[in-house]
């Protein structure tokens, strides 16, 4: 598979300044946290550094694309992945699954040039054939806190969060909990402060976590509906105060980012 990785990706966001920065870990010690860093060039997850899909002002946008038109380079992405690049500072990181070697992974890439720096395998083996035959199983994005990667995949049919060093070393894993397949998983990893938030949301045990970035140990997490459902949870500004949004499983929740309690919840639009 052929996926234009653009370089010219540095156009469309300019970064802005954050206010707040296991079941089995690969290793027993762990760095002190640093904390969460964006740079101004930087789109270092799901939906971009203020969290809502939009770059700040900045050069204007290629508008007209081709094969060969506004694309600084392209490279050959193994396997089949659904996510979107995750840019920090010289590099984009990319999620893949090989369904013929049944090994999925992130990957590295020189942000200027394209090439690949390095692959490393999160998970071999566990694959699962069910679901939507469209569908990917690497089809969330990576997030990047200036120094480590987090990257969430259904494998063996669990949902697990993984952290990566900027070489591409596995830090830790944690299983987060068992997960029942309808379509597929896509639900990408979201930062705040010291944790990392993911999402299993599906017709056998819905979990919604919060995992420290250090340990991958959780913190706190909240059983959901359950119901399929493919979105990831977002931390934004509301009525003064940080609060981490779901939407999905028929409602929409609001939860404190640091303790986990529920804020508030309505009915939603859509399972």
């Amino acid at each position: 598979m052929l996926s234009a990785l653009v370089a010219g990706l540095a156009t469309l966001v300019v970064g802005f300044a954050l206010q707040r920065g296991s079941d089995n870990p690969a290793h027993a010690a762990f760095p002190k946290l640093a904390p969460i860093h964006v740079g101004e060039q930087d789109w270092p997850w799901w939906r971009g550094p203020s969290r809502n899909g939009v770059a700040p002002q900045g050069p204007p946008a290629p508008l007209v694309w081709s094969a060969t038109e506004n694309v600084v380079w392209k490279v050959e992405v193994p396997g089949k992945g659904h996510g979107s690049p995750t840019v920090v500072g010289d590099r984009v990181y990319l999620t893949a699954a090989e369904p013929d070697r049944e090994v999925q992974s992130v990957l590295c890439f020189d942000r200027a040039t394209g090439k690949r720096l390095w692959q490393s395998t999160v998970h071999e083996g566990g694959f699962t054939t069910k679901g939507n035959q469209k569908s990917s199983l690497a089809s969330s994005s990576v997030a990047c806190d200036g120094e480590r990667l987090y990257a969430t995949f259904l494998n063996r049919e669990a949902v697990f969060v993984s952290c990566l060093d900027l070489s591409g070393a596995l830090l830790w894993q944690t299983r987060m909990t068992d997960f029942a397949l309808h379509q597929g998983f896509a639900a990408a990893p979201a930062l705040y402060g010291d944790l990392v938030y993911a999402t299993a949301d599906s017709k056998g045990n819905g979990l919604f976590a919060a995992l420290r970035r250090d340990t991958g140990e959780i913190a706190w997490k909240h059983e959901r509906p359950k119901l399929p459902n493919y979105t990831s949870p977002i931390i934004l500004e509301v009525a003064g105060r940080p609060q981490v949004l779901l939407t999905g499983c028929n409602l929409v929740s609001s939860y404190d980012p640091e303790t986990g309690k529920k804020l508030w919840e309505i009915p939603g639009a859509t399972e």
